[in-house]
Order: C-alpha cells, then sequence, then structure tokens
C-alpha cells in the first residue's frame, strides 16, 4: 500500500464530503479510493471514518489523523518543489483565478508580460464570476472584489470598485435620466446577478446615511456582466455593473453613469493566497510583478465624486 497516497485519498474524501468526488478529481474508481481508505485503517488497527449513505464523518481518532495528514503531505509537497527547484529558480505551473471580465480587461494583459520574462513559468488562468475554492481547485492566487471572509489566506489590497448604474444616450433620452433610485422602477433595467426576474439594487442615501433597495423589475435578464455591458450600449435599458466593466464605454460616450450620488461605498478589490509554508519563487515573483500593475490600472478608473 502507497501510506501517502492513501492519506491524500483521505484527506481529500474529507475536504470534498465523499469518495465520488474524489473518484472525479483522481479519475480512479470509487472502489479504489474505498479500499486504500479502509486499507489505511487496517494498518493503523482503528476506525477513521464513519460511512453512511449520506455523508462521512471523522472518528475522533479520524480527526486526529487527518490534521497530521495535512502536515506530512505539505512537508513532502514542498520537499518536492524545493528538490524540482521552485524554491530556487522561479518555475512550474501556476493556478490564477479572477472574476471574468476583470481577467480578460486587467489580468490577461499582465499575464502576458509575465510570461514572457519567466519563461520557465506556466500560468493556468481560471476566469469565473462565482469564486473558486483555492484548495479544491489547486489554486494558488486570486482576486477577489468584495468584502472578504476571514480566512486563512494572506489578502493585499490593489483598490476598490464602484458600483454603478448606466445607460446609453439614446435610453435617457427616451427615459429621461433617473434623479432618485427608486425612478428605476418605472425604467426599463437589464440584470445579471441573480437567476430571478426581479430583483433589488442597493444605494446609499449619503445624507442620511442609509441603505436604499430598489426592487427592478428587469427588461432583460442576462447570465454575464459582458451580455449586460452589451445590452445597455444598444439601448436596451440601464445596467447596475462594476465600474471597470462599464468604463471603456462611459469614457467614449457609449454609455452614461446616472445616480452617481448614490452609489454604495466602493468594495475592495484584493489578491488572495495562501500563508503556509515557504512561498515558491514562482508565487513570488508573480505577485511582485503584477500588485503593481494591477494597483496602476484600478488607480486610472475614474475615482469617486
Amino acid at each position: 500500500m502507497d501510506r501517502l497516497e492513501a492519506m491524500d485519498m483521505l484527506v481529500q474524501s474529507v475536504e470534498l464530503g465523499s469518495f465520488s468526488a474524489v473518484s472525479r478529481r483522481l479519475s480512479v474508481p470509487v472502489s479504489t479510493v474505498s479500499r486504500r481508505i479502509s486499507d489505511l485503517e487496517a494498518k493503523i488497527g482503528t476506525k477513521l471514518l464513519l460511512r453512511t449513505t449520506r455523508r462521512l464523518a471523522l472518528t475522533d481518532a479520524g480527526e486526529c489523523y487527518v490534521e497530521a495528514s495535512k502536515r506530512i503531505l505539505e512537508q513532502v509537497e514542498e520537499a518536492e518543489r524545493e528538490a524540482a527547484g521552485e524554491f530556487s529558480v522561479p518555475k512550474g505551473e501556476l493556478a490564477i483565478t479572477a472574476p471574468l471580465m476583470f481577467g480578460r480587461l486587467h489580468l490577461l494583459p499582465i499575464v502576458s508580460e509575465f510570461l514572457a520574462l519567466y519563461p520557465e513559468i506556466d500560468i493556468r488562468l481560471l476566469l469565473s464570476d462565482r469564486n473558486v475554492h483555492l484548495v479544491e481547485d489547486h489554486v494558488d492566487l486570486a482576486i477577489r472584489i468584495g468584502n472578504l471572509p476571514d480566512s486563512e489566506l494572506v489578502a493585499s489590497r490593489i483598490g476598490a470598485m464602484r458600483t454603478v448604474v448606466c445607460a446609453s444616450k439614446d435610453v435617457i433620452a427616451r427615459h429621461g435620466a433617473p434623479k432618485e433610485p427608486c425612478d428605476l422602477e418605472k425604467l426599463p433595467c437589464i440584470t445579471f446577478d441573480a437567476p430571478f426576474a426581479s430583483q433589488g439594487w442597493q444605494f446609499c442615501n449619503h445624507k442620511e446615511g442609509t441603505m436604499v433597495d430598489v426592487p427592478v423589475m428587469p427588461r432583460l435578464t442576462v447570465t454575464s456582466a459582458d451580455a449586460a455591458l452589451e445590452a445597455a450600449r444598444v439601448g436596451i435599458g440601464f445596467a447596475r455593473l462594476l465600474h471597470y466593466q462599464a468604463a471603456d464605454c462611459v469614457s467614449i460616450g457609449k454609455l452614461q453613469l446616472v445616480l452617481e450620488d448614490y452609489e454604495p461605498e466602493p468594495a475592495p478589490v484584493h489578491i488572495l493566497h495562501f500563508a503556509q509554508g515557504q512561498m515558491p519563487l514562482k508565487l513570488r515573483r508573480f505577485l511582485d510583478f503584477a500588485t503593481p500593475r494591477l494597483r496602476k490600472r484600478m488607480g486610472k478608473l475614474k475615482p469617486v465624486r
């Protein structure tokens, strides 16, 4: 029995919640995962997992063993990376995740420059508007827009992002510009951040220091910021977007911002990565390269009123 392999399968089973999830990730039969963990339990002489039809649960012995296994696997992985030169030479694969449109507009140009400078580093870029799980998806670094939950990740702030409402000049000419958030209830709107036909847009009354939720009945509902931006550009209605998504169209006059005095507080933008152990040079080099460039790009966006 390969004990390290069995320990890894045990840890992943606990993290993912099922043998079938580990089976899909490792491309092995579920029976192989189950057998490896059973062999591990036989070797140790105690039960580590309680299996039911609905979930996996650790025994008391299993909790201690999984924590120890994590430390051992991390040490082995670090030793392998060091032996391969990751801590002396910047090389290897770097997995990075970012919001879809942000990655395309702001991260990809930086990645292209970085790859030209470091021919021994390969980058796997995961662009998605869902928050990719760094552990489960084996991701080294993430860019997040919004307030962060407490975690063991290291966060470096690179800027702040406004949430804006915009429309084409034709739409504003036909319907008039809203003077207060509640005016949007009677205007054609475009939504993309919820699967429902009706949702609320949040604004801030800065004079009173209160938040205002406006129920919006969308004229069009889409599934991406790109589509919402294009729909606003061609004159379907008012869209609520992050500022970087609309900035180019606003700068060339294709879209016009409205209700700027009612925008909520800008959302923070961070780069996140793990703090465990010695940092591989590939990650350190990318952080040193990308962080000031991303801050510069964030700084070029039009500041809050």
